[in-house]
């Protein structure tokens, strides 16, 4: 039952916030250059990181911070819920966000995620999106964005393994930019698929960035995937398959 009033004192302040966004930031945003839109829109992400601590009873032990990169490189994490898209933003900005074009539809949280250039992709159109995610992608890391996109292509459940995709290795590679990797568990604390948070620890691992000079994206994914699955091995509380779905 405190799970529940939990969740809903979060989710009150959450959509609390993002009224106020709309209300105060939204208007000015347009106006400003893009590292303006992001420190100014990005005050959202930071105020969830705080808010779902203390309302949910949620810790963070995040590691690595160390190994950031200082100039730009393609992020590519696992993907278990919204959690890791809010502290992503926020782990090295700018970023640019590969998502699904249904998201730029919502009231307000899409209207800002139009205002920091993400690319959106029409997932009926597998072909084409991939051409975008390459050609796009490797156009914003010229611009000294970074890029994220998440190998498994969508939310994936904990103790859940997917086939990871290689685009986010083949931008990376044809860029000449490293891979940055990240695992977390934070699925487990923030489910995908219910509303009711779960109070403990958030683990986030940072690796060091993977260089793909002279690489082959595959081989590249690779090491991505290897060292992904190992530290889900050693940070989630639920166990990992040894091999991954087809689904």
């Amino acid at each position: 039952m405190i799970n529940v009033v939990r969740s809903l004192v979060f989710y009150a302040g959450y959509f609390f916030a993002m009224l106020m966004i709309g209300i105060l930031f939204l208007p000015i945003a347009p106006f400003l250059p893009l590292s303006g839109r992001y420190r100014l829109l990005n005050l959202y992400n930071y105020f969830l990181m705080v808010w779902f601590r203390i309302a949910c009873g949620v810790r963070y032990d995040i590691q690595g911070r160390e190994n950031l990169p200082s100039g730009p490189c393609v992020i590519q994490a696992n993907h278990q819920c919204e959690w890791e898209t809010v502290f992503l933003q926020v782990m090295k900005p700018p970023v640019c966000t590969v998502l699904k074009r249904e998201l730029l539809r919502l009231p307000i949280f899409g209207w800002g995620l139009r205002l920091l250039r993400p690319i959106s992709l029409d997932r009926s159109k597998p072909a084409r999106a991939m051409k975008q995610v390459l050609t796009q992608g490797v156009e914003r890391l010229g611009t000294g964005m970074s890029v994220l996109i998440f190998p498994e292509g969508t939310r994936v459940d904990p103790g859940i393994r997917k086939r990871y995709n290689k685009s986010g290795s083949v931008v990376a590679c044809r860029a000449g930019v490293p891979v940055l990797p990240v695992a977390h568990n934070a699925g487990e604390r923030w489910p995908g698929r219910h509303w009711v948070k779960r109070p403990g620890v958030l683990r986030v691992r940072i690796g060091k960035p993977i260089e793909t000079a002279g690489r082959m994206p595959d081989e590249v994914l690779a090491d991505v995937e290897v060292w992904i699955e190992a530290q889900l091995q050693e940070i989630s509380d639920v166990p990992r398959p040894t091999t991954s779905s087809s689904r």
